[in-house]
C-alpha cells in the first residue's frame, strides 16, 4: 500500500490534464470564454508548486515564531478574500471579518491541536499549518456566504434579527451538505490520503471525524460572531452601493 505514494513523474501527472483539456474546449465551444478557467488552472499549478517548496522550508522550522507568523498570514488573507462578493467597502468590513475569523477559526484550531492532537513541539508545522489552512478555508467560506446573505435579505427589507436568522442557516449549507455526504457519498481528501498511504481506515475515520467537527464549528462559529460583530453597520447592507 505504501506504494501507492510514490512520486508522480510529471509524464503521468500531465495524463490528468487530458480530461481538463476537454472541459475548457467545451467551455469555449459553447461560450466562447474560456479564460477565467484557465488562469484558475495556471495559477493553481504555480502557487501549489511554490508551496510544495516552502512548505519544505516551513515543516524544518524550529522556532514557534515562523509557524504563528504564516498562521497570522493565513487569517490575514482569508479574511479580505471572504469580503470578495460583497459590494460594500472591503476595508469597512475588513476588521470584522478579521475579528470573527481570527476568534472563531483560531479558537477551534488551538483546541484541535492542543487538546485532541498535543503535537510534540506544540507548534509542530506538519500539524499546524495544514489543519490551520483548513480551518481558515471553512471560516473564510462561512463568513463570505454570510455577508452576502444578510446584504440580501436586508436589502429585501428584513430586519436585522430576521436576516441573522437566514444568514447563518445560509452560511452552513456547505457543510452541513458535507456532512451528509461524508463516508456515503464522498471521502474526504485527508481520509483517502491517509488510507493511500497504509492508514487503517477505522485509524483514518478517526481523523476525518476530527476534521468535520473542526471545519463546522471553526465556519459556524466565524458566521456567528461575523454577524454578531457587524450589527452596528448592518443598515449600510441596505443600500445598493458602498458609502
Amino acid at each position: 500500500m505504501a506504494d501507492a505514494t510514490h512520486t508522480i513523474p510529471l509524464a503521468n501527472l500531465a495524463l490528468a490534464l487530458l480530461p481538463v483539456a476537454v472541459v475548457v474546449a467545451i467551455l469555449h465551444t459553447w461560450s466562447r470564454d474560456a479564460r477565467e478557467t484557465l488562469y484558475g488552472f495556471a495559477r493553481m499549478i504555480l502557487q501549489l508548486s511554490l508551496i510544495g517548496y516552502f512548505l519544505v522550508y516551513l515543516f524544518a522550522a524550529e522556532t514557534p515564531w515562523v509557524v504563528v507568523s504564516v498562521l497570522a498570514i493565513m487569517a490575514l488573507v482569508s479574511s479580505w478574500i471572504s469580503l470578495r462578493t460583497t459590494k460594500l467597502s472591503r476595508r469597512t468590513l475588513y476588521p470584522v471579518a478579521l475579528l470573527a475569523i481570527a476568534l472563531g477559526g483560531g479558537s477551534v484550531l488551538a483546541l484541535i491541536t492542543q487538546g485532541v492532537l498535543r503535537p510534540d513541539p506544540w507548534f509542530k508545522p506538519q500539524v499546524m499549518v495544514p489543519l490551520a489552512g483548513m480551518i481558515f478555508a471553512a471560516s473564510m467560506n462561512s463568513v463570505s456566504l454570510a455577508a452576502e446573505r444578510l446584504a440580501a435579505e436586508m436589502k429585501r427589507g428584513d430586519d436585522y434579527l430576521t436576516a441573522r436568522s437566514v444568514a447563518l442557516k445560509a452560511a452552513l449549507i456547505p457543510i452541513t451538505n458535507s456532512l451528509f455526504a461524508v463516508g456515503l457519498v464522498s471521502l474526504p481528501g485527508m481520509m483517502t490520503g491517509q488510507i493511500l498511504s497504509g492508514v487503517s481506515p477505522l485509524v483514518a475515520a478517526r481523523y476525518q471525524i476530527m476534521v468535520m467537527c473542526m471545519m463546522f464549528a471553526a465556519a459556524g462559529l466565524s458566521a456567528t460572531l461575523f454577524l454578531l460583530f457587524i450589527r452596528p453597520q448592518a443598515e449600510q447592507f441596505t443600500s445598493e452601493k458602498a458609502p
